[in-house]
């Protein structure tokens, strides 16, 4: 067997691969003072796989790890802060948080709360039927009167006063029949006083239809001189009540009358009994003063 010749730098007996640090390792090509110079350089340089930099030399100050300390606290600190940010937006945005929040405002304001709730008020008590048609029937009675003794008012809604109108005539047989049934106090008999319940409704309703019917007719079936005869009058009797002069009220009025007399012969406009006397009694009131 032949035996391989012995190279410098290869393994041998104080070498491995890689000469000076293999020599270096085991020990050869140093003296014993080299040795161990080299051990205590090597047990104060920092630990690790790889060692950047130059090699520390016998005398170097190894630097501290507390220098780093502050920077270290910093980092920390602002990855807590970031992390505590994130976990209350979540929180915050959370339903079951904002439940939370809206139970303990609730149960913190019923602490606060001294005494017993306010009691609620009691409704009040609705009067019977018959004595709340009574009331509606009084205030038919008393704009219906108003509209017959107003000429004014007449004029300007003939069809309510003129009973061969539909409406108004299915009005003057509803209030008449409520005014058959009135009483001046609840009538005994239940019938009866159902019976005029019921009337006094029909009548309230067919007074607004009545209404409601001669504000879309009003002058409108009259002919063009019919019309200009109307609101002659109509001036005249303005004239009449808003003059301060007694001659000329006086004149307005003989003149208003004579309009509306012409106006009922021609049968254009029915006047109630109530209206000619209120205008008669306003003329001779004005004449007197």
């Amino acid at each position: 067997m032949t035996r391989r010749p012995h190279h410098p730098g290869g393994f041998g007996p104080g070498t491995r691969r890689g000469g000076a640090r293999g020599a270096d390792r085991w020990g050869g090509g140093f003296s014993p003072g080299e040795r161990t110079a080299r051990r205590v350089r090597r047990a104060a340089a920092p630990r690790g796989r790889y060692h950047a930099g130059p090699p520390l030399r016998p005398g170097m100050a190894v630097p501290s790890p507390w220098i780093a300390l502050p920077l270290i606290v910093l980092i920390v600190g602002a990855l807590g802060s970031a992390a505590a940010f994130t976990a209350f937006a979540a929180v915050s945005i959370s339903p079951l948080f904002l439940l939370a929040v809206i139970a303990i405002t609730a149960q913190r304001a019923g602490r606060r709360r001294v005494g017993p709730p306010p009691a609620a008020a009691a409704p009040r008590a609705a009067a019977p039927p018959w004595e709340r048609a009574r009331e509606r029937f009084d205030a038919l009675r008393v704009e219906y009167t108003a509209f017959e003794c107003d000429a004014m008012a007449v004029l300007r809604l003939p069809a309510l006063a003129d009973v061969s109108v539909p409406s108004t005539g299915r009005f003057v047989e509803a209030f008449a029949e409520a005014q058959a049934l009135d009483t001046d106090t609840r009538p005994a008999d239940r019938g009866h006083a159902e019976a005029f319940v019921a009337a006094v409704d029909r009548a309230v309703r067919a007074w607004e239809a009545a209404q409601d019917a001669a504000e879309r007719i009003r002058h409108s079936t009259l002919s063009s001189t019919e019309r200009s005869s109307v609101e002659r009058a109509i001036k005249l009797l303005t004239t009449a009540r808003d003059s301060d002069n007694d001659a000329e009220r006086h004149a307005a009025y003989a003149m208003a009358r004579s309009e509306l007399a012409k106006l009922e012969r021609a049968g254009v406009l029915h006047l109630p009994k109530q209206a000619v006397a209120a205008l008669e009694n306003d003329g001779r009131g004005h004449l007197s003063a």
